[in-house]
């Protein structure tokens, strides 16, 4: 990436924000007025804003994954309770519910 040429002799990946950010650098009398453009190079650089947003997303996934594994554990536990589970076949009427 120093040398400016990318894996197959072109631009790299990043040249475009790196001129960005060397203009607006080169521009300017405060070098904090260029930090949108320095915080946009390094994110194509590393992708730390990138990897943080997939990790985010991958640990609510789990938990969704977890919860869902969860409310399965609970509904198989009453099952195996003994209780009698309707499959909804047979229409009762309000007295034998009560009974």
């Amino acid at each position: 990436m120093a040398s400016g040429f990318g894996y197959n002799g072109g631009r790299s990946r990043c040249f475009t924000y790196w001129q960005e950010f060397s203009k607006c650098y080169a521009q300017t009398d405060n070098p904090v007025a260029c930090r949108p453009q320095s915080d946009d190079y390094l994110e194509c650089l590393h992708g730390t804003k990138e990897l943080a947003r997939a990790k985010q997303v991958k640990d609510e996934l789990v938990r969704q994954a977890q919860a869902s594994v969860d409310e399965g554990r609970k509904a198989a536990d009453i099952a195996a309770a003994g209780g009698v589970v309707g499959v909804g076949l047979i229409k009762r009427t309000t007295e034998e519910e009560s009974k």
